[in-house]
């Protein structure tokens, strides 16, 4: 007897086998995209080392997911789908009964990454087809190109939101993914004061602060964002984030550390970033300005960014060694600060986990191995916005740059990094692993070669090393946390996708760093509370997936300029040479050159923290407490600690107390009861009015103190001295935690 299937029944079993075949297809394409994300990185910095290519361990490979289910001497490295019955799962474990815990006499594998591990094998142990034999073609070594942005719902973020933000669409799908909330907004105020503090480094006035409550739309913040952007402490404010990673100082380093003048590349980075000049053509003047076609004096001032090595100027040291110092710092620099790589390490042998040898290493040496290193000197131009006739003539200034030699050097590997073991001769090269420059240049490769390979579009690294770094700037953390370090040892992107996305908009908006800026201050995501919340404690203790912004304390530089702004003696005036304000006196004790420190009179003392000196071997103590990078190497993330020295610098350092007193003076004049006055610091501290319960408190050690000056029967005079009281608070509100913290 014949059986026949109804033709609408048959429809449906179709319809339902082409379901899981698609279905299946979908997770396989999820399972290799978490072996080449996740898993693979995670082998590649465990266990390669002793399992890769070369004279595998056991005869196990482990670069390949063939590599794995072939096996060594015990057998296959994995079931798939059997995650308990893989022999991989049980020697990271620790339970496999024969064979000791694995990586060998290294820090066992964190729960969170063997569950990863656990979880690709359970799924299939998925990995492309075709996958080289020992060969690794990691994810930041191919250029990016722009995915989609994903299709959510329409974002929950700022006022009158409409369309996703692209931003939004990535961050709110990876948090549905996750299956976690965006938080909410963050209230007008500290959303205004989070914005200005981002942009420029310094805190609203209390005016902008009411007129921005009272009108807060989408329109007025891209307004305040276009404001913010187009102010000239927009350059300072950004112009500090590059100078860390160009190791900027005003001193030459090593024991003696004598003053070296270099202020003119600072100012120069300032004006290029206020100019919103596309980043790429910025990033070939810094390395090769003074190879352009008729170079300007701009353009070899530019060269200054690898001009800020250490100079020693010891007595007997052999001059040949500190210049060969310079190149490795230069190729260090190189590496981590633009490529996000840690070539450095290729110095004395090849890498051990990336794919860059030593010869890699000496091809980038030898780009870096032919300049001369002179003084230029610059026509005199006055420090402020336009010279005083009465004045006198300004100095002539003068700058370190670089400048090519007619005859280059003959660069040759050393023997473990060692310039007194020179072999074979190596050319200006770029490293293997990345793709070679562009249009094979004729003849010995340049300075200007290089620095137009890094900016080139099928260079995989550089915008999104310069995306990722911008991002960290205003979430505390970058996509890829290890931010300078994109290579085999570093961790993976949390939002892969957006990152190129970033990277590819980066180039197309024609390296204009603002457009990021804007792009980014614009979204929802930055715009969201940073309030914790009791259920990412668990979900996502470290808040990877951005369901919230993140509270930030502030910058060395920007806490000083904050106590600045708010005790109202902010010199505003752009540029010119460092100055020096009070610190602690006996420093200089502790070094080979004891030098005294003068402060500055007059309105030099009040000058942006950007422009204190800084003196490698002893860097202002207010600037070093809050972990400013000390300029000895390039610095691409700042560290922040918390320790009891910095309550301690707040209420007692000599420039501190100074401006507690301004503060304090500027309360014990003001007009209005004494709960308006408070209110008003306060504001000027924070960007909002206190809470009663905080007016009362603050009231209480005001009275406790000493409220009245030498007029018992009205407000101090402004140029009399304020009561203990006042000072008191002041002091207190320059110390708040909120003060320092941005929201």
């Amino acid at each position: 007897m014949t059986h026949r299937i109804a033709p609408s029944l048959g429809r449906f079993l179709a319809a339902a086998l082409l379901g899981l075949a698609v279905g299946r297809e979908r997770a396989d394409a999820a399972a290799e995209s978490a072996y080449l994300e996740t898993v693979k990185p995670l082998l590649t910095r465990a266990c390669v080392g002793c399992h890769g290519a070369v004279q595998p361990k056991a005869g196990l490979r482990l670069d390949t997911a063939a590599g794995a289910r072939a096996g060594g001497d015990s057998g296959p490295a994995l079931r798939p789908g059997d995650p308990d019955g893989s022999l991989l799962v049980q020697v990271v474990e620790g339970s496999h009964p024969g064979i000791d815990r694995m990586p060998y006499r290294r820090t066992p594998l964190d729960p969170a990454d063997i569950g990863r591990i656990r979880r690709w094998i359970a799924d299939g142990a998925a990995a492309p087809v075709g996958e080289p034999a020992g060969v690794f073609v990691h994810w930041a070594f191919v250029a990016p190109t722009r995915p989609p942005v994903p299709d959510v719902p329409e974002s929950t973020g700022g006022p009158g939101a409409g369309t996703p933000h692209p931003i939004d669409a990535f961050i709110d799908d990876g948090l549905r993914r996750q299956g976690l909330r965006p938080s909410p907004p963050a209230d007008p105020a500290t959303w205004l004061r989070r914005v200005h503090l981002d942009l420029i480094g310094l805190p609203p006035e209390p005016g902008e602060v009411e007129h921005f409550v009272a009108h807060d739309s989408p329109a007025e913040r891209r307004r305040v964002v276009d404001r913010l952007l187009g102010s000239p402490h927009h350059g300072e404010r950004w112009g500090r984030w590059w100078l860390d990673v160009a190791r900027y100082a005003d001193s030459n380093g090593y024991s003696i550390d004598a003053p070296r003048s270099i202020w003119p590349y600072r100012d120069a980075v300032v004006a290029t970033l206020n100019a919103d000049r596309p980043f790429d053509a910025f990033l070939v003047e810094q390395l090769a300005g003074d190879l352009l076609p008729e170079a300007t004096l701009a353009q070899r001032v530019a060269t200054g960014f690898h001009r800020n090595t250490q100079i020693n100027q010891e007595g007997g040291i052999d001059p040949e060694q500190f210049r060969i110092e310079s190149v490795f710092d230069r190729v260090a620099t190189t590496g981590s600060g633009l490529l996000g790589l840690s070539i450095g390490c290729a110095q004395c042998h090849d890498h051990k986990f990336d794919p860059v040898s030593q010869r890699d290493y000496y091809g980038l040496f030898a780009f870096f191995n032919d300049q001369d290193e002179p003084m230029l000197e610059l026509p005199g131009v006055p420090a402020g916005p336009g010279p005083d006739p009465k004045a006198k003539p300004a100095p002539w200034a003068s700058t370190l740059v670089l400048s090519e030699r007619r005859q280059p050097r003959t660069t040759r590997r050393f023997v473990q990094g060692d310039f007194t073991r020179p072999a074979e001769p190596v050319d200006p090269a770029t490293p293997g692993a990345l793709p070679a420059l562009p249009g094979r240049p004729a003849g010995r490769a340049s300075r200007l070669d290089l620095a137009r390979w890094l900016v080139w579009e099928g260079n995989p690294l550089t915008a999104r090393v310069l995306a990722n770094r911008v991002w960290q700037q205003y979430f505390g953390r970058g996509l890829v946390e290890t931010e300078n370090d994109f290579g085999t040892q570093g961790t993976p992107p949390t939002h892969p996708e957006l990152l190129d996305w970033l990277a590819v908009e980066l180039q197309a908006s024609g390296w204009s760093l603002k457009q990021l800026h804007r792009l980014i201050t614009g979204s929802a995501t930055y715009g969201r509370s940073s309030r914790a919340r009791p259920d990412l404690r668990e979900g996502d203790p470290l808040n990877r997936w951005l369901a919230r912004q993140n509270r930030l304390r502030l910058d060395a530089e920007i806490i000083r300029d904050v106590a600045l702004a708010a005790s109202g003696r902010l010199d505003r005036t752009l540029g010119g040479p460092p100055v020096q304000p009070p610190q602690p006196s006996g420093l200089g004790a502790f070094t080979q050159s004891n030098r005294e420190w003068q402060a500055s009179p007059g309105g030099g003392r009040f000058r942006r923290a950007l422009y204190t000196r800084i003196q490698r071997a002893t860097l202002h103590p207010a600037l070093a407490v809050f972990d400013a990078p000390d300029s000895f190497t390039t610095c691409t993330r700042r560290l922040r600690s918390n320790t009891p020295l910095q309550a301690l610098t707040l209420l007692n350092d000599a420039q501190f107390h100074e401006l507690a007193l301004e503060l304090a003076r500027r309360m014990a004049a003001g007009p209005g009861p004494e709960p308006e006055r408070i209110a008003r610091a306060f504001q000027r501290c924070t960007a909002r009015r206190p809470a009663p319960d905080e007016t009362a408190r603050l009231l209480a050690l005001l009275r406790a103190e000493g409220s009245t000056g030498p007029s018992p029967t009205g407000p101090t005079p402004p140029d009399g001295p304020p009561a203990a009281g006042w000072v008191a608070v002041a002091r207190v509100l320059l110390n708040l935690d909120e003060t320092i913290t941005r929201e």
